[in-house]
């Protein structure tokens, strides 16, 4: 494995996961409680990493939220309009019960024979077994998906409002599936964990009101994202990345892009970035890499990446 281009800023301490809830003036972020008792501890509101055993808050409204911009809604509804995500594909080994009707070999389970597949397959096993019998059956096919979404100081600008338009877009595409989002800086913010109810365009002015801050430590959400796709089978989860990687804080990103099951990066070229970094890590977590010049480059970039 090559060294890094950038050598990073060593943490002192870890960084801090905040969590999105409701206050009484607007969206809060609250920090997750420290699991070790005398850590140092971050003030509310600070951009720089570690844990916390108190309340620390990133409260984003007033002065301390950035305007919600109706351009960025546009364009996630342009970037939605054009995406051509393939669905997953139906087979045998999908969780029976609600969702899509296929034809499956009967397995104890549903007594609607699909007449004609089962004339294809008797033709060839004139003495058939009982999965020779085809069935009409309901087979979910759910994919689960994380999306790490970069808003360091260096994301600021156009590429905040595309990161917000593809979280919009690429949510109202994958309400049916599993999803979960991380913003990220130095610290990380879980603004949907993997199976609450999506709601596209209030995700998309979430990140809006998230002023771009910090340094960028990619490590950190994609072990957040590991944690999140733990009990999902390997071949549902994905993780999807939205970074320049300009990675400049904390341990090599590569040792935590190994151990996911998969990792897409759309790489955003519109200004500093670190493509070899942003290939490298879409190589060692088997996945693709897609460079993004702006907004309109989104969706062809991710038919791409869920047409693989």
């Amino acid at each position: 494995m090559q060294p890094l281009r950038r050598k990073p800023k060593q943490l002192d301490e870890e960084p801090t996961v905040f969590e999105a809830g409701k206050g009484g003036d607007g969206m809060v972020l609250r920090a997750e409680p420290s699991r070790d008792a005398g850590t140092a501890k971050t003030k509310p509101g600070d951009s720089t990493s570690g844990v916390t055993d108190e309340g620390a808050e990133l409260v984003l409204a007033g002065t301390d939220a950035a305007d919600t911009d109706p351009t960025a809604r546009a364009r996630a509804r342009q970037i939605a309009a054009r995406l051509s995500i393939r669905r997953p594909r139906n087979d045998g080994t999908g969780q029976r019960g609600a969702g899509t009707l296929a034809s499956l070999p009967y397995r104890g389970g549903s007594d609607e024979i699909d007449l004609d597949k089962t004339i294809e397959v008797l033709a060839e096993h004139p003495m058939p077994d009982d999965e020779d019998i085809i069935v009409r059956d309901r087979v979910r096919t759910r994919r689960s998906v994380v999306l790490a979404i970069d808003i360091s100081g260096s994301m600021k600008g156009e590429r905040v409002q595309t990161a917000a338009a593809t979280v919009g877009a690429l949510a109202g595409e994958l309400r049916h599936d599993a999803l979960a989002v991380i913003a990220f800086w130095s610290d990380a913010a879980v603004l949907l964990r993997l199976g609450e109810p999506v709601h596209p365009m209030d995700l998309l002015d979430t990140m809006l009101r998230m002023p771009a801050r910090g340094l960028t430590n990619i490590s950190f959400p994609l072990e957040l994202a590991g944690q999140q796709l733990a009990r999902v089978p390997v071949r549902d989860a994905r993780v999807v990345l939205l970074s320049d990687c300009v990675h400049n804080a904390g341990p090599d990103p590569r040792g935590a892009a190994v151990r996911l099951p998969r990792l897409d990066v759309l790489i955003d070229v519109s200004g500093e970035k670190d493509v070899d970094l942003g290939r490298d890590l879409a190589r060692v977590g088997r996945g693709k890499a897609q460079l993004v010049h702006g907004y309109r480059d989104v969706a062809p970039a991710l038919s791409v990446l869920f047409g693989a």
